[in-house]
């Protein structure tokens, strides 16, 4: 079995012994660590299993009911007490409100991330760009609807 899909397992086995339905991945070490399915030296450690919960995590597709390869969990910033903790759950079991802010906070990533790309092209169009202008649209619909029919053929095909 791979590391990876130990990891994956953990966090089930920890989904199922606290009955926590979304849970930071650095509660889940906490508990790995303490329940001795996780070891490694305590400070470290608790860093590097909580990074391996994530991975694992962000890792984890399935194919749903209609046959789309999705991404199983989703993390959400939330705060908590007088600090903000990212907390992880599973589609399938976590809140609507939780899966939302999940989406809603994963879309803003892609826009900061579309952002900060137009202003290293725009950067380099004005001031490094000896050649012809790059373009860069920003209007993915017409490449979502495009994966999206490539998903469906291949599906199909299968």
């Amino acid at each position: 079995m791979s590391y990876l899909k130990q990891m994956l397992d953990l966090y089930y086995e920890f989904c199922e012994a606290t009955g926590k339905r979304t849970a930071s991945t650095r509660d889940m070490a906490k508990w790995a660590i303490t329940n001795r399915k996780w070891q490694r030296h305590e400070e470290a450690a608790l860093k590097q299993c909580a990074e391996d919960f994530a991975m694992a995590l962000r890792e984890h597709y399935e194919d749903d009911p209609s046959g789309r390869r999705v991404r199983m969990n989703h993390a959400a910033r939330v705060k908590l007490g007088s600090r903000f903790v990212t907390l992880w759950g599973d589609m399938r079991k976590a809140t609507h409100d939780f899966i939302e802010t999940a989406f809603r906070q994963r879309r803003n990533q892609v826009i900061g991330d579309c952002y900060q790309l137009k202003q290293d092209v725009d950067s380099y169009n004005e001031f490094y760009n000896k050649g012809e202008q790059i373009a860069l649209p920003l209007d993915f619909g017409p490449d979502v609807a495009e994966a999206e029919q490539m998903a469906k053929d291949r599906r199909r095909a299968a």
